[in-house]
C-alpha cells in the first residue's frame, strides 16, 4: 500500500535503538493487523498511522524522561500525519494510541486503535524476540545478565535497572493478562512460554531452582 511507503518514508533519519527499529514496528504492524482480525475490526487509517510512528521519540530505557517518550511520538507525529492527509479526527485517534502505548505513561487508551496498538507494541516484548530484545537492551544498557548470588531474586528485592533477568518478573511476563483484547491476551499467553520455558533452561544450566514466576 503506498500509505505504508509514505509511512517508512517518513520514519527515515528518526534515531532510534536496535530494540525499537524498523524492524520493530514491521513486526508491531503484524501484529496489530493479527489483533484487528481477532477481534473482527477493520484496520483504519489512523491505527496505521499510529502504528508505524509510535516511537519517533524513543529516547534509552534508563533515559530520565523516558515516560514522557510516547507523549513526545504523538506530537512530532501530527504534522507528519496531516502531511500524509488524515483528518484532524483521524490524527487525533493515531496520536491518542501513540501516547497511550508505553507502558510507562500510564495513560489508559479510550479507542479500540489505542487498546489494539498497545497490546501490539507489547507483544514484541514477548516470544523470542522478546528475548532478544530485553537482552539488547541489557547490553546496550552495560547491564549484567542476573545477579550471581541470587539469579532469581530469590532472597533479595527485584531490580530491572540493575540485572537484566529481573525484568522478567517486573515487566514481561507481567503483559499478557494486561492486555486490553482477548486475542491479545491469547497471543501473549502462548509467547510468554517462550520466556519460561528459557528461565527454565537457565536455571537448569546454572544450577539453581527455576523461578516461580
Amino acid at each position: 500500500m503506498s500509505f505504508d511507503k509514505d509511512l517508512t518514508r517518513a520514519l527515515a533519519g528518526a534515531k532510534v535503538d536496535t530494540a525499537h527499529d524498523l524492524g520493530h514496528i514491521r513486526r508491531v504492524w503484524a501484529n496489530a493487523r493479527a489483533i484487528a482480525a481477532g477481534e473482527g475490526i477493520a484496520v483504519s487509517r489512523a491505527l496505521q498511522g499510529a502504528v508505524w510512528l509510535h516511537d519517533l521519540v524513543a529516547p534509552p530505557k534508563d533515559d530520565p524522561g523516558r515516560a514522557l517518550a510516547s507523549r513526545r511520538s504523538a506530537e512530532a507525529a501530527r504534522p507528519v500525519l496531516a502531511r500524509l492527509g488524515l483528518s484532524d479526527e483521524e490524527i487525533a485517534t493515531a496520536c491518542h494510541a501513540i501516547a497511550a502505548h508505553s507502558f510507562s505513561a500510564g495513560i489508559a487508551p479510550q479507542t479500540q486503535e489505542a487498546r489494539i496498538l498497545q497490546d501490539a507494541d507489547r507483544l514484541d516484548a514477548l516470544g523470542a524476540v522478546g528475548l532478544a530484545r530485553v537482552f539488547a537492551v541489557a547490553g546496550t544498557l552495560g547491564r549484567p545478565l542476573y545477579d550471581p548470588a541470587d539469579p532469581f531474586a530469590t532472597d533479595r528485592g527485584l531490580d530491572d535497572g540493575r540485572w537484566a533477568l529481573d525484568h522478567f518478573a517486573v515487566k514481561l511476563l507481567r503483559l499478557p493478562a494486561a492486555m486490553q483484547t482477548a486475542t491479545g491476551r491469547r497471543i501473549g499467553a502462548r509467547r510468554a512460554q517462550v520466556l519460561r520455558g528459557y528461565l527454565a533452561t537457565l536455571a537448569e544450566e546454572i544450577g539453581t531452582a527455576p523461578p516461580g514466576w
